[in-house]
């Protein structure tokens, strides 16, 4: 088998799956885009088998410590263990990722259910090469009326991969209604934003939604109005959601109808909202897209995560609650309490910490590869004034 050699310190030997091209020493045996190659470190010890792919700035991703290759037995094997763990995790199983990339020992795979509808993305040029095996699997496995293929990521771009939409297994379902915390979304897996929902907030949604009876509340870059949602049904005295997205807002005011609760949705750029905002709230949520896809730019994203802080804390009443949420793995979590915590001081308000969030059960996070912890999330109160 064709592989590489590893110089020594890479991050590999500190648990890792991933091996950058500076931290190859040799190539031997003539890997081809695509194969599985394996892997040595520099005394010629086996180090495992990955996925290779010369042209991404990820050269090779760990599949196995052991020799392995890519056949239906391992995908099968593979794909059953990940569902296995949600259903070991409590999660519920119609609502949920059930394959999640690196910590599933599948990278670049992502699989979420919709009920009897399958989501699948095949990011990495290995996994793409072999998405039928997938497919198979997962039809063997969960016998779904449809599978939908989202290749819309822009990782796909430093992988080789061209863009594509389109199913794969049966026919489109068209829009149709998914409940999750007793909330219930219409979503459009084909045409829709994403896969469907942001299933890694559910937990969050229900959890910042306990605090919010008989509070008005503001719900910024609200997407489909997930959080506007679960605090209207749960007896806020009123919810105003803001994104800059018609469609965002167009999915809010019909899941809003769907369930009987009133939203005041607003298209509108939520930092000029809150900019301009002349009105106090009781809870304000802010739950952004990432601001930065890489390190490069994460100083300017950290400046515009203390700019939505530092609003948010001005149009709070006295004891007022806001529950901030960070979805990019380069900003860590310490960097994101340090980035409230200046905020705060900014606003002359001091915040007292009730509540940790982070990404559900179904999206597992492995300590060694950081990558797989991505959402963070804080809510704060306001302290009596001192």
């Amino acid at each position: 088998m064709p592989g590489i050699i590893i110089k020594p310190r890479s991050r590999i030997y500190q648990g890792h799956d991933w091996v950058y091209s500076s931290e190859i020493l040799k190539t031997f045996g003539n890997p081809e885009p695509g194969e599985v190659i394996s892997m040595k470190d520099y005394r010629d010890r086996p180090l495992g088998s990955a996925i290779y792919n010369p042209a991404s700035q990820i050269v090779a991703r760990r599949i196995s410590r052991r020799k392995q290759k890519l056949d239906a037995e391992f995908f099968n094997r593979r794909i059953s263990q990940s569902i296995q763990l949600r259903k070991d995790s409590g999660v519920d199983m119609q609502l949920c990722r059930l394959v999640w990339s690196e910590s599933d020992a599948l990278p670049g795979v992502i699989v979420d259910r919709y009920g009897d509808h399958l989501v699948i993305q095949t990011l990495t040029l290995a996994m793409e090469m072999n998405k039928q095996l997938i497919i198979d699997a997962l039809i063997d496995q969960l016998s779904p009326k449809s599978i939908i293929l989202r290749n819309d990521s822009p990782m796909l771009k430093a992988e080789g991969i061209e863009q594509n939409i389109s199913m794969v297994y049966g026919e489109s379902p068209g829009a149709f209604i998914v409940t999750a915390n007793e909330i219930q979304f219409e979503i459009d897996l084909l045409d829709g934003q994403k896969t469907g929902l942001y299933l890694d907030q559910l937990d969050a949604h229900a959890a910042v939604a306990k605090l919010a009876k008989g509070k008005r509340v503001l719900d910024c870059f609200c997407n489909q109005g997930g959080f506007a949602l679960a605090c209207a049904k749960a007896g806020a005295e009123s919810v105003t959601a803001v994104d800059i997205s018609q469609s965002a807002i167009d999915a809010t005011n019909r899941n809003a109808e769907l369930n009987g609760v009133e939203i005041n949705a607003i298209k509108h750029n939520a930092f000029d909202f809150l900019k301009g905002c002349e009105d106090k709230y009781d809870l304000v949520i802010l739950d952004p897209p990432s601001f930065t896809r890489n390190k490069k730019t994460l100083n300017d994203a950290m400046r515009g995560y203390k700019e939505i802080h530092l609003r948010g804390l001005k149009l709070l009443e006295k004891d007022g609650i806001m529950s901030t949420f960070c979805c990019s793995h380069h900003a860590s979590r310490e960097l994101f309490m340090q980035n409230v915590v200046s905020a705060s001081v900014d606003a002359k308000r001091t915040v007292r910490l009730i509540e940790n969030h982070n990404q559900r059960l179904d999206h597992p996070i492995l300590p060694a590869i950081p990558e797989t912890e991505y959402l963070k999330g804080f809510t704060f109160q306001l302290t009596p004034s001192r």
